[in-house]
């Protein structure tokens, strides 16, 4: 009984607890809904405090944008008002002058027009005057001029006279100044350098005790080398040097090559100085060949017999005055071609004659006579030219010009050999005066190196671009110009040029 009542007890009480713990959580509930909705409503309010705070602030920018942008469209307007402007006056401008234009257009017209009618009247008075004139004096036009020519020379012959003198003076002028441009426009062209040689030839040798060798026992082996090249050597007290003389520069060349070899080879003894000399000449024969060869390649001349090109070889080792008697030719050939080419007249006569307008020089010294003579017989054998003979023959004056190559030969040929530091009477003067002009430049604080350019009409000088700025080498180009002007005696003028060149020079690896 009692449990039944404690167990109804327990129920009663969990009922009335569910019932009282129902209650308690909607109460809860209730209060906890209506923090939150206060909590709701109060960022709502905040919400729209901070929209109309936004709302405003906009508002306020986009009035300010607002003012700005009708600011701008007013700037716009007016500029567009002042161009449009500007624009209508310058139409009306355009327009005015179109007007005046036509107006002035139209009064041309009419002042060409006049003038026309003006100079039809006065051609039909001009032929109304000479029909009278004629009439009156029975002349027509071509006997009236023949004798107004007639009596107008008559009272002026001497004035006439004194006109045709100096025409003919200004004329001679005007040619010698033409000649003279030409001459020095062919004498541009060409710069072949000059080699200075004499009758001797001098062997260096590495020891003075190969004096004794060469001279050999009882004097056999420098027998030998004079007998086999028909030179003579000479050994004196010079210091380790041996020279060779002989008229022949061929023979003289074949001897000192044969001596070179037998240097080299040390072995001094009769057998060996003949086979020594015998490769020297063929040396000598194939060395000759290759210069006559290469002198026709070069002027372009490439229809010479084989034998006249071997002849023509030879006068690499014949000197004139101690000028290269083959350069010579080549730069005879070279300017005469420059000149005929200026004159109009036959290029390929006068370069061929200016080429072998010394060939009889070859062998001179073989067969008796001047070597024109000698030339003319050679080019004769080998078929040359007529023209081509009569333009050499006349280069010593020995034969009178026959025609205008001619006298282009001989031009030529004096213009090479009077050029500076070709012939040996003023190759010593010629040196010295660049040793002098180059020394001096070389003085200056700066300078690297001088050059002493076109027969000492130009100096070059080089200097170092670390000591030396642009300002400076203006400075250095005048000084040097002063001093030279002061210190040396020179013909004429010198250029001086500066030269400041920096290089920057970097390896990719």
């Amino acid at each position: 009984m009692n449990l039944i009542m404690l167990i109804i007890a327990s129920g009663v009480f969990l009922v009335i607890g569910g019932i009282l713990g129902y209650v308690i959580r909607q109460s809860i509930a209730k209060r906890q809904k209506h923090t939150i909705e206060a909590k709701l409503n109060k960022l709502i309010s905040e919400a729209k405090l901070e929209g109309q705070k936004i709302t405003s602030k906009a508002k306020t920018e986009a009035d300010k944008i607002s003012e700005k942008s009708k600011l701008d469209e007013r700037k716009n307007q007016n500029r567009i008002f002042r161009t449009q402007e500007r624009l209508a006056r310058k139409e009306e401008t355009l327009d005015q002058r179109l007007l005046d234009y036509e107006k002035n257009k139209e009064e041309i017209g009419k002042r060409i027009r006049r003038v026309k009618e003006i100079k039809e009247e006065v051609e039909d008075l001009k032929q109304k005057e000479i029909k009278e004139l004629q009439r009156i004096t029975g002349l027509n036009t071509t006997q009236a001029k023949k004798e107004f020519f007639l009596n107008l020379e008559k009272d002026y012959q001497k004035d006439i006279i004194e006109k045709i003198k100096k025409l003919e003076e200004e004329g001679k002028e005007v040619l010698e100044k033409r000649a003279k441009e030409i001459l020095t426009l062919a004498i541009q062209k060409i710069g072949i350098s000059q080699t200075s040689e004499v009758t001797t030839t001098t062997v260096a040798l590495p020891n003075d005790d190969l004096k004794g060798r060469i001279i050999g026992k009882e004097g056999r082996n420098i027998r030998t080398i004079e007998k086999l090249t028909g030179v003579e050597i000479i050994v004196d007290e010079t210091p380790e040097t041996v020279v060779l003389s002989a008229f022949d520069p061929v023979r003289r060349q074949i001897a000192k090559i044969a001596l070179e070899k037998l240097i080299s080879d040390g072995r001094i003894q009769p057998a060996r100085i003949e086979e020594k000399v015998n490769q020297a000449k063929k040396e000598i024969v194939e060395d000759i060949k290759e210069a006559g060869e290469t002198a026709v390649y070069d002027t372009q001349i490439l229809d010479l017999d084989p034998k006249l090109i071997k002849l023509l070889g030879r006068l690499k080792y014949r000197t004139s005055y101690g000028q290269s008697v083959l350069l010579h030719s080549l730069e005879v050939c070279h300017l005469a071609g420059a000149i005929a080419a200026e004159l109009g007249a036959r290029q390929d006569i006068a370069k061929k004659a200016g080429l072998l307008h010394d060939i009889g020089k070859s062998v001179d010294h073989q067969i008796e006579g001047s070597h024109v003579d000698i030339g003319i017989k050679i080019l004769e054998k080998f078929g040359v030219e007529e023209e081509v003979i009569k333009a050499m023959k006349s280069h010593h004056e020995e034969y009178p010009p026959e025609n205008l190559e001619a006298v282009i030969v001989q031009t030529a040929d004096a213009i090479s050999g009077s050029r500076p530091g070709a012939r040996k009477d003023t190759l010593e003067n010629y040196l010295k005066r660049l040793e002098e002009l180059e020394k001096l430049a070389t003085s200056f604080k700066g300078v690297e190196k001088a050059w002493a350019l076109q027969a000492g009409r130009e100096i070059r000088v080089f200097i170092k671009p670390e000591e030396v700025d642009d300002l400076g080498a203006h400075k250095l180009a005048r000084q040097i110009a002063q001093t030279i002007q002061e210190e040396l005696r020179y013909p004429g003028e010198i250029k001086v040029n500066v030269i400041r060149e920096t290089r920057v020079i970097e390896y990719a690896k």
